[in-house]
């Protein structure tokens, strides 16, 4: 069952490597528009890490005055 799992695996793996280059991300790496999507998405996600700090902060202050 093993091996029949890592055979599976390892056709997956040489068919994600095999695919060169993706041509959405080429044309919007051209357009410059790909630093827009990474500063997008890297707003959501430090938006989230703030927010996850803060309910910690709020959760952690609860556990105390308990």
């Amino acid at each position: 069952m093993k091996n029949i799992l890592v055979i599976i695996l390892s056709v997956f793996a040489k068919l994600a490597i095999a695919q060169e280059s993706i041509e959405m991300a080429d044309r919007m790496r051209a357009d410059g528009k790909i630093y827009v999507v990474v500063a997008i998405v890297a707003t959501i996600l430090i938006g989230l890490f703030i927010y996850l700090f803060s309910i910690d902060r709020r959760l952690n202050k609860l556990e105390k005055n308990n």
